[in-house]
């Protein structure tokens, strides 16, 4: 993600400061009774080897309420019709799942919307709902390690969705459509999951839309089929992907498809009120990938493109590495673009065991900028370092270490943003530059399509270098304040 952080943090000037359920059908009804009729026949007398209650969160430090116990999501299939003018959502997911423990009940992750139904394995089961938590109840308990499908059918006018940083995400209302993004909770504002980084899946996407509108949504488009007025767009993500980074943006977008020079398919669609400003930085995406992928090893997905629309006034932050199209909340410059490119590595491929390991995104992410700084003939990522060091010790800046966030108000404070991309300057120092990428292309390559955290990136760097490396992530990403300068 790339955050409006100018007035908080500007590397060219170091004196600076970093500032009631719906009523049912007759035969839904009918159904519903039945359920739970064979629900309490099956849950009398039960004991613990009868399953147990999925939790509903999985530990995250910052976000403990997001994601939940007992499951792993192997692929989401989305089925969504928007109306557009009413702003009204009819949708079905389809999850298919793993049961990692006798599951008795187990929780989804859904903010809003009306539940008419759920099944799973096809059977009617029961659900109750507490909060953001939808609580399935299945027929009969769930085996560990079997296979499951559960089917949620909803619907409603998604919400927006604030977070603890005051940021605005999830399903966000513009003038012709929604511009939808997830990080760190908004995907629970459309589609029910296991909202949490940690698990990661397959996704494909039923989009239907009124004529003249455009959904675009992650991965491949497979089929664009128009009839009574509405179209339906189908697109497939094969690579695991988190929750967060998963979007369905509807508007009057101009569309162009091409190809990069050595085939990887592409895919933009632009708003036409920013189609002129977008032209340059968008012009060079295959270059930015060509870069990249030469720094950081092959490019990790199918597909790339951008999203870029004219957002609300009141949207806060310039865009989000959505996997394969990231979103532009209005026409972005060349060096946005490289930074939200650079997270399909750091981030969407790899991508942190929790939140607060969000430093392994932006903090590589703004290492990455700083990177194309000097390829462009500007400051090298050494003199941007300089130039961050000079800020006082009262400095936001230090306000806290970007390994230990704190608070979920923190999770894209200035520190994680640029004192992590400080921590990486201070490796190179210490490794020299041909480990230092060696680091960067292995790391990407060990963790393809997976999850790491910090402590994973503490040891594979110091399996790689002779040097002590505990003193330098000691005080650089752990450490209270400002650290010495080196180690």
């Amino acid at each position: 993600m790339e955050r409006d952080l100018g007035s908080e943090l500007s590397i060219s000037d170091p004196g600076s400061a970093v500032t009631t359920r719906r009523p049912l059908p007759h035969r839904r009804v009918i159904a519903a009774v039945a359920a739970a009729l064979l629900l309490s026949s099956c849950t009398a007398g039960a004991t613990a080897d009868d399953g147990v209650a999925g939790s509903g969160g999985v530990g995250d430090p910052l976000f403990p309420s997001l994601g939940n116990g007992g499951y792993h999501v192997i692929h989401y299939g989305l089925d969504l019709a928007y109306d557009v003018p009413k702003r009204n959502l009819t949708a079905s997911a389809d999850i298919t799942a793993k049961a990692k423990e006798s599951l008795r009940s187990f929780k989804l992750d859904l903010q809003g919307l009306k539940v008419t139904g759920v099944q799973v394995d096809g059977a009617p089961a029961g659900f109750s709902r507490k909060g953001h938590k939808l609580t399935v109840t299945p027929a009969a308990v769930l085996e560990r390690g079997a296979i499951f499908h559960a089917r949620v059918t909803y619907y409603g006018t998604p919400q927006e969705i604030r977070d603890p940083d005051s940021s605005t995400e999830g399903w966000v209302k513009t003038a012709d459509g929604a511009f939808v993004t997830g990080e760190p909770e908004g995907s629970m504002s459309w589609f029910p999951g296991n909202n949490h980084p940690s698990d990661k899946a397959t996704y494909d996407f039923t989009l239907t839309v009124p004529v003249p509108y455009t959904a675009v949504a992650n991965g491949e488009l497979r089929s664009r089929r128009t009839t009574g007025g509405r179209t339906t767009f189908v697109w497939h993500s094969g690579q695991p992907m988190a929750s967060y980074l998963a979007t369905a943006t509807i508007g009057k977008f101009r569309v162009t498809e091409s190809r990069t020079p050595d085939g990887l398919p592409l895919y933009e669609a632009v708003d036409p009120a920013e189609v002129a400003r977008s032209k340059e930085a968008l012009g060079r995406l295959p270059e930015i990938i060509a870069w990249e992928r030469r720094l950081f090893g092959p490019y990790p997905f199918r597909s790339a493109g951008a999203i870029v629309d004219h957002t609300p006034p009141r949207i806060d932050w310039l865009a989000l590495e959505n996997q394969t199209k990231p979103d532009y909340a209005g026409a972005p410059d060349d060096l946005t673009v490289v930074h939200e490119m650079s997270h399909q590595w750091f981030g969407d491929s790899v991508t942190p065991k929790t939140w607060q390991d969000t430093w392994l995104n932006e903090g590589f992410a703004t290492y990455v900028e700083w990177m194309w700084s000097q390829h462009e003939g500007g400051r090298t990522p050494q003199q941007l370092f300089d130039l961050l060091y000079q800020r006082g010790r009262n400095d936001p800046l230090w306000a806290f270490p970007p390994g230990r966030p704190g608070t979920a108000a923190n999770v894209t404070g200035p520190p994680v943003y640029y004192r992590g991309a400080m921590v990486l300057q201070q490796l190179r120092d210490a490794v020299g530059d041909r480990t230092f990428f060696r680091i960067l292309r292995e790391w990407a390559a060990k963790y393809r399509y997976g999850n790491a955290d910090s402590a994973d990136f503490i040891a594979f760097s110091q399996a790689r270098t002779h040097k002590n490396l505990k003193p330098l992530f000691d005080a650089w990403l752990y450490g209270k304040g400002k650290p010495d300068r080196t180690f």
